[in-house]
């Protein structure tokens, strides 16, 4: 076992220094979702009413950024390393499969960590939440768990494309789940059909327990989707195992 977690290690170590070098992506992982959410301000301050309720929508609004922008840069970024020969050498040196994808999300995770942190506290200084700090930090967790599933599907997809332009027809996939997830228009709202595919969307997940912590409950309030959340990162994890080649 020791063997096993040291070799886990050092691939983790090794993809943290990757990260480190890209300069570029690290700044956009991090600054991009702060930026997209000061210009939600702005466009919030105009519509502002009595009657608005803003934690209601801004915090889905960011968690969906998380996901969107996670989930883009991830899979750019696995398939540039692709194309270059990164993730060959990894199987040349003997790595497995699975040390390679637990090596990755253990090193993403890292960004995620700060990327949802940065996220939530930019929100609490712009909007003014006013939420608990119990609430606030399990309004984390889920933007947390929501950005390594995030991460775990950016994966999936970099194991389906070439190159990177073949990323992009896959983004209309992760902006659909937008509309289906309830943040914009209510579940019960949309067609049956609709219905059946905002489950299958972890946004939809994500926001049922968002929306139930704003109404000022608790994470046991919504513990079946709390437990359907990381089950559906796992599910996409096994995904990504069965799906990475070692040569295209």
């Amino acid at each position: 076992m020791i063997p096993i977690f040291n070799r886990l290690f050092v691939m983790t170590l090794r993809v943290l220094n990757q990260l480190r070098r890209d300069k570029r992506f690290l700044a956009i992982s991090t600054l991009f979702p702060m930026i997209i959410i000061y210009f939600i301000k702005v466009v919030f301050d105009v519509l502002a009413s009595p009657s608005f309720n803003i934690s209601t929508y801004i915090v889905p609004y960011a968690a969906f950024i998380v996901h969107f922008i996670t989930f883009i840069l991830t899979a750019i970024v696995l398939v540039r390393e692709r194309t270059a020969g990164t993730m060959a050498q990894m199987f040349v040196s003997g790595y497995q499969q699975i040390e390679i994808i637990i090596g990755y999300l253990v090193a993403y995770t890292v960004l995620a960590t700060l990327q949802s942190l940065l996220v939530l506290l930019e929100l609490n200084w712009l909007f003014d939440l006013g939420f608990s700090s119990i609430q606030m930090t399990s309004m984390y967790l889920v933007m947390w768990l929501l950005a390594i599933i995030s991460m775990a599907i950016g994966m999936l997809v970099s194991n389906f494309a070439r190159n990177e332009g073949q990323v992009f027809p896959f983004i209309p996939l992760v902006i659909l789940s937008v509309i289906l997830s309830g943040i914009i228009v209510p579940v019960e709202k949309l067609p049956d059909w609709a219905q059946v595919l905002s489950y299958l969307t972890p946004l939809y997940y994500a926001n049922e327990i968002l929306q139930e912590l704003i109404r000022g409950g608790t994470l046991m309030d919504s513990k079946l989707n709390l437990l359907i959340l990381p089950l559906y990162g796992l599910v996409v994890v096994a995904m990504v195992a069965i799906s990475l080649r070692e040569k295209d």
